[in-house]
């Protein structure tokens, strides 16, 4: 008999699997505090349930973790980690430490269909959506590796962020994308709050609203020009949903969430196609035709093998910089990580050349 992945399974899942074995519903609940309060692997641990009920479980059910292939950590700290599922497919996974936090940014597929043409990851072809078990295992990998599961000695959160920012369009695979993140954020176990969740999308114009309705976490847009022309030339994606209609579904985000909640577009800078000044200017009008509570995030660009782009000057970005906050917008410019590693934006691919 093949033994029941429990990592992944909704509460409501959680708690039939435990009826389905004879077991009253409460059990579940207990369960539910082992595998994501704890972090508890192995049954014969979870020291409040009864002998039975660990063996019985030990008979149906595996709790379990991807394979680590490789880590790396870079000189600024940025930790990278390859992990490999069950049946093999492989993607990366990063954590970047903040002075006294840091963000766990988790990938939803192996590979990207979106390809955008700055991407390394998008450079990988789609193979497969990762399950809600495979994300949430993600982010519990990067906890056992640095130890903060509660205990009476530690108490200590310095994973205290998720970006849902790494491999794949996170929108391309809603369902368990956003099962996963409710698992992340439910309150009797991992509780990231809401807020310190972060969704980034190429603009999955049908799928924007419901980031609001069903997770109310963070929303960031891969916006990366100011009009549909140069965006259509860089992401493909431009021509299913152009900026007009990301924008829209933008207004509908934040009429659902509460006062204030803005919206983070994010700003690839690529030298002499889109860091003008005339861009900046474009951008600024794009939000105030659509009445947007807007951030930028100006993203230098960190290059790869391959690729036809160059990063702007640091003159230009900062110039671009100052335009949008003349307006009022805050655009602060992002610090690459990783980049020694090629673990920083747009680096991630878990494939070699040749596969």
């Amino acid at each position: 008999m093949e033994k029941k992945e429990l990592i992944g399974l909704s509460k409501d899942e959680l708690t039939k699997e435990i009826e389905a074995i004879g077991e009253k519903p409460f059990r579940a609940k207990q369960l539910w505090q082992w595998l994501y309060f704890r972090g508890e692997t192995d049954f014969a641990k979870m020291s409040n349930l009864s002998k039975n009920l660990r063996e019985k479980l030990a008979q149906y059910f595996t709790v379990s973790r991807p394979k680590i292939v490789a880590e790396q950590i870079s000189s600024d700290k940025t930790h990278k980690w390859l992990l490999e599922f069950a049946d093999g497919q492989r993607i990366e996974t990063v954590y970047i430490p903040e002075e006294d936090r840091g963000a766990v940014c988790i990938s939803t597929q192996v590979g990207c269909a979106v390809g955008c043409k700055f991407c390394h990851t998008g450079s990988q072809k789609i193979t497969r959506n990762l399950t809600a078990g495979e994300i949430v295992s993600q982010f519990m990998v990067a906890r056992d590796a640095y130890g903060e599961w509660p205990s009476p000695t530690n108490e200590t959160r310095f994973l205290s962020n998720i970006v849902v920012m790494g491999m794949g369009e996170p929108l391309h695979n809603p369902e368990n994308t956003f099962k996963a993140l409710k698992i992340l954020s439910d309150g009797d176990g991992i509780a990231i709050s809401k807020r310190k969740i972060t969704l980034s999308t190429s603009g999955i114009v049908p799928q924007i609203p419901k980031v609001a309705t069903e997770l109310g976490c963070k929303l960031a847009i891969s916006l990366h020009a100011p009009n549909n022309e140069k965006r259509s030339q860089i992401m493909p994606i431009n021509n299913r949903y152009p900026i007009e209609e990301i924008l829209t579904a933008c207004q509908e985000y934040q009429r659902n969430m509460s006062p204030g909640r803005y919206v983070t577009f994010e700003y690839l800078m690529l030298k002499d196609f889109n860091d003008s000044l005339d861009d900046a200017k474009e951008l600024v009008a794009l939000m105030k035709k659509f009445k947007l509570g807007a951030k930028f995030n100006l993203i230098p660009f960190n290059p790869w093998p391959g690729c036809d782009y160059t990063p702007s000057t640091n003159n230009k970005v900062h110039a671009f910089s100052r335009y949008l906050e003349s307006f009022g917008y805050e655009a602060p410019i992002r610090v690459a990580r990783g980049q020694d590693i090629l673990a920083a934006c747009g680096q991630l691919k878990s494939k070699k050349s040749d596969q």
